[in-house]
């Protein structure tokens, strides 16, 4: 709860990732935003996730023109989700906006997210109405991905949402005591539950530079995404095993009838023998994927290594901040 009288802080959380040619044009739309909201104090905090171009020097710039502007700059590349969390887990706001700072999360969405929370929710998610820019493949398989999820999952995690959002002060602090590695923000903001509403908006085609979400790293979030929120696959698995083992049993009948009726021939149908080997064999060093997934986690999580590290802070006397736990 805010104290009276006490003006609201805003964190506006952004990572970035070699985003030399969208720090201005980013900056410029986010101060603008927020010289427009004088009921609330404000700041923007940058998480350079190991940038090896411009965008450090580019954000520094602005930091000598605006006092509300913070830089934190990873120790190396931890990845985007990270990067997320180190922002979220450093703001120091009554309420966390986390967007991305490609300008594809419209700034002039975030006082919608403010008023929605003023208006009680703990939790406002942005939903995408419009994917402008994105090719047909990447919204086809984002939409059926979700779905999937959706199904997979006891959480109910919203479709077509990316990680803009806002957040409470008392979400982020239940977040923090969610010690997982391999994270994956939007799924975890769902689970934590209080009063969560959406927000609505078209979202922009990217301002500049190249989508540091290809493919590869896609699958990846994906696969976080369901085995971290879902048990499911294991009992598919173990469902399917029944199912062939019910088939397998079929043929040993027919086998068995064949051979007493005297109609057995050795040589026929060493194709489909074939055939069917090969299916049951990639059926099973699928599921041990599945499986090692799981172990793969467990393994992760075992190590207990910090989330991320951090280089440097501009809001500290000496530039250094200690590692998250």
């Amino acid at each position: 709860m805010l104290e009276a009288g006490r003006i609201p802080l805003i964190s506006i959380v952004a990572p970035m990732w070699n985003e030399e040619q969208t720090v201005d044009a980013f900056l410029t739309e986010v101060m603008a935003v927020v010289q427009r909201q004088p009921k609330y104090e404000f700041e923007v905090l940058l998480v350079d996730d190991g940038s090896h171009d411009g965008t450090v020097d580019r954000v520094q710039s602005w930091i000598t023109r605006y006092s509300q502007i913070r830089l934190v700059e990873l120790s190396r590349n931890f990845g985007h989700q990270a990067a997320i969390t180190a922002g979220v887990f450093e703001a120091r706001g009554d309420a966390v906006v986390v967007m991305d700072s490609d300008l594809q999360d419209p700034p002039s969405v975030v006082p919608e997210l403010i008023q929605a929370w003023c208006d009680g929710a703990d939790v406002v998610y942005a939903v995408r109405r419009q994917r402008q820019g994105d090719s047909l493949f990447k919204r086809g398989t984002a939409r059926l991905y979700y779905r999937v999820l959706r199904s997979l999952s006891d959480t109910d995690i919203p479709a077509d949402t990316g990680d803009f959002r806002l957040m409470s002060r008392r979400v982020v602090e239940t977040l923090r005591n969610m010690p997982e590695r391999d994270r994956f923000m939007r799924g975890m903001v769902a689970w934590v539950g209080f009063e969560q509403v959406p927000v609505y908006f078209d979202r922009d085609p990217r301002h500049a530079g190249e989508s540091k979400y290809p493919l590869r790293k896609m699958i990846r979030l994906a696969l976080a995404g369901i085995v971290g929120f879902s048990d499911k696959p294991l009992y598919l698995a173990v469902t399917f095993g029944f199912v062939v083992l019910f088939l397998a049993l079929l043929g040993v009948i027919y086998l068995i009838l064949s051979l007493a009726l005297g109609f057995a021939d050795v040589v026929r149908g060493w194709t489909s023998v074939v055939v069917s080997v090969m299916f049951f064999s990639a059926v099973q060093l699928i599921f041990m994927g599945v499986i090692g997934l799981y172990i793969s986690r467990i393994f992760v999580e075992a190590k207990q290594r910090p989330l991320y590290l951090i280089k440097r802070d501009s809001l500290s006397d000496d530039g250094i901040a200690p590692p998250a736990s």
